[in-house]
């Protein structure tokens, strides 16, 4: 478990007045009350050592912003409970572009078209099918094609200028030459896709103390079908599923220096976990922040990380990611000289930026993405979740999986200021052992690291998506086949759940299904 001076650093008042199921009550104190606000709202994100009973809003995982709506396959679905009226239907014609399926230009739908000419996806929904998590296809193509799972690449620096670049991080990665940085299965009529994933598994069986057998898959990746040429000798490559897109907003509001207080890469503590801040480059901002988002934390920011995947996915061109070709290479022409649909300013359209999604998109579905609400908690005092909690917490997964943070304040986002809330990640990268290594450096990220997802919603995967994939490339078919995965510094929290009880082990399951 973390020591308490890596929790101690927050930036609000949470005044604990209600009930576990309850919305925290902020409060701002005077100058004068500064220290006291921030002693009083360290204890706040203390971990328990309590466990006989839920903690105070734990069920409220996203503070006021939680949705508490009826769990179903709408659940991640719902905004902030704390919205304003008024930005209601700014969230949902976010979401109307959010579900757009794009077509290719020109067509006579001028504000939809413009797709590729390389793409993964249709539409942003495609991917994160009910704003969930996705999942590795059924089986190779063409019995299966992998939409929300997909193959990101890169090659090693081979230059001066490229070395210095990522040093600056200016570049997170090098691109593939001729493939650029992900692998785009789809094109539009008179382009050729640039290849298929395809994917092996074989079995391995781990036993556990009780003689439990449980059966890991490990997956091998090629790539085939290749549509412009061999692969760099050096190429890299890591698979993505889609994550979930509750909660990103809260994310984005916690402080910087709340995160950098968890890091300790050198494990100057002894406790054998070496957080470590991402570092990216925020392209609006024009200088490296830290990362965030993403599997390894390699985008900064909601709009930042939605513009990309405009790019990369869609091929679709916004102000911060204005290429009209997406992802495509020098190398691919007739993918670069392809008709795109950037809208110049006419009468009809005196506003228009020359983007395929424009400003004004980019921006409804940054605020969308940003005000997905997290679902409240079940269960929270059920005698099995609280059990399975306290395993959680003593066989040291939460020295990643923070349970809480309180968020900074900011006046321009008041239903996301100083909320008491519950993601369960540090937001840092992390060494997860061979097993899980991809393999592919990105920004500071090695080819073992990744960043701790949070575990919000995790227990309402298969109701909104109808299966339970975990992990960066969907592998884990289970929570504890995910559990199994773990290595590097979660080894010794891995080792513990392998010797758990029946009861035990059944009893920490349950609670991460409550979350």
């Amino acid at each position: 478990m973390l020591p308490a001076a890596r929790w101690a650093r927050v930036a609000a008042v949470v005044v604990l007045t209600a009930g576990a199921t309850a919305a925290p009550t902020l409060r701002v104190g005077g100058a004068d009350a500064k220290t006291s606000d921030a002693a009083r709202a360290a204890r706040v994100v203390q971990p328990t050592t309590d466990f006989s009973r839920a903690e105070a809003f734990e069920a409220m995982q996203g503070g006021a912003a939680t949705s508490t709506k009826m769990v179903n396959a709408d659940a991640f679905s719902h905004f902030a409970a704390n919205m304003p009226l008024a930005r209601e239907i700014d969230f949902k014609v976010g979401n109307g572009f959010f579900r757009r399926l794009w077509v290719s230009a020109p067509a006579s739908t001028r504000s939809s078209d413009g797709l590729g000419p390389l793409f993964n996806a249709r539409s942003c929904q495609r991917c994160h099918l009910k704003d969930g998590r996705g999942h590795p296809p059924k089986a190779n193509w063409p019995d299966d094609s992998a939409v929300s799972m997909f193959l990101r690449l890169s090659i090693p620096p081979q230059t001066e200028a490229e070395r210095k670049a990522l040093a600056d991080h200016r570049l997170s990665v090098v691109p593939e030459p001729a493939y650029g940085v992900q692998l785009q299965d789809f094109a539009i009529q008179g382009i050729a896709p640039e290849g298929r994933m395809h994917i092996t598994y074989s079995e391995e069986t781990v036993t556990l103390a009780d003689g439990t057998a449980v059966s890991l898959r490990r997956p091998v990746y090629k790539i085939t079908d290749l549509g412009y040429g061999p692969l760099h000798p050096q190429v890299m490559t890591s698979p993505r599923v889609a994550n979930p897109m509750i909660g990103l907003g809260l994310l984005e509001m916690i402080d910087e220096a709340d995160i950098r207080s968890g890091a300790d890469p050198d494990d100057r503590d002894g406790d054998g976990i070496s957080g470590r801040v991402q570092m990216t480059w925020d392209r609006e901002a024009g200088r490296a922040v830290l990362g965030r988002f993403g599997w390894k934390a390699g985008e900064p920011t909601v709009r930042q990380q939605s513009a990309h995947a405009f790019s990369g996915d869609i091929g679709i061109s916004t102000p911060p990611a204005p290429a009209h070709w997406g992802d495509c290479t020098a190398a691919q022409t007739a993918c670069r000289t392809a008709p795109d649909g950037g809208t110049t300013p006419d009468a009809a359209n005196p506003t228009a930026d020359g983007m395929e999604a424009s400003e004004k998109v980019l921006s409804l579905v940054t605020f969308y993405a940003q005000n997905l609400a997290v679902p409240q908690r079940r269960d929270v005092d059920a005698p099995q979740v609280l059990a399975g909690k306290k395993a959680f917490y003593e066989s040291g997964c939460t020295s990643c999986h923070r349970p809480k943070f309180v968020t900074r304040r900011d006046p321009a986002q008041k239903e996301k200021s100083f909320q008491l809330i519950w993601p369960y990640s540090d937001m840092l990268l992390h060494d997860m052992g061979e097993g899980l290594a991809d393999h592919r450096p990105e920004g500071l990220a090695d080819g073992r690291e990744w960043r701790t997802p949070p575990l919000w919603g995790i227990g309402l995967t298969k109701t909104v998506n109808g299966h339970t994939f975990f992990l960066h490339d969907g592998r884990a078919r289970n929570l504890l086949e995910a559990i199994l995965w773990h290595g590097g510094e979660a080894a010794a929290a891995r080792d513990t759940v392998k010797t758990m009880t029946t009861k035990d082990r059944e009893a920490l399951l349950a609670f991460l299904n409550s979350l």
